[in-house]
């Protein structure tokens, strides 16, 4: 493993100005894809990465390597923050004032996978997984539902998707690593 991002890391978590505008510059294209890929909107996309940064300034004492990788953390928090603002107030009332044009396209916006795995880079590994995995993958990480919902939505129980959400995760970290 590289020690030049754990330095960069430990430095962040020490309160280094330098070491977060070096992390902002590293992630900031890839958070935003995540983003952008959940909420489909520019400009609410923007507010949110610069919230996400927010937060990984403000917590970065509570990240623990040995709880896994630094981008996996800040990936998650830029994928719940996403998820936080389409469960908001804000968004549902935002929903209210489009027209009903718009509707079309937010519902079919929605069920394009492969336009929101391009948007974070991944496209080629989700596309060589199994079906089911392309699904899980679609249900969970990009549409934000829980693994009760999801479970529901598959017709299949909460801990089978569970595993299966693992399984198909490590199946495209190996697809990625090699």
């Amino acid at each position: 493993m590289d020690s030049q991002p754990d330095l960069l890391i430990a430095r962040l978590q020490e309160g280094s100005e330098v070491a977060f505008n070096r992390i902002y510059e590293r992630y900031h294209e890839a958070l935003y894809g995540i983003i952008f890929s959940v909420v489909q909107q520019e400009d609410v996309a923007q507010e949110i990465l610069q919230d996400v940064f927010i937060k990984i300034w403000n917590n970065a004492s509570k990240y623990d390597k040995t709880s896994g990788r630094f981008f996996t953390w800040i990936l998650n928090i830029a994928r719940n923050a996403a998820i936080d603002y389409l469960r908001s107030k804000r968004h549902k009332n935002s929903l209210k004032n489009s027209s009903a044009d718009n509707f079309v396209d937010i519902i079919e916006d929605s069920m394009d996978l492969e336009g929101k795995t391009d948007a974070i880079f991944i496209k080629q590994w989700v596309q060589k997984l199994e079906p089911m995995c392309i699904k899980i993958i679609d249900i969970i990480f990009f549409k934000g539902f829980t693994f009760n919902d999801g479970a529901k939505e598959l017709d299949m129980p909460s801990g089978t998707l569970k595993t299966r959400h693992r399984k198909c995760l490590n199946n495209l970290r190996e697809m990625m690593l090699n």
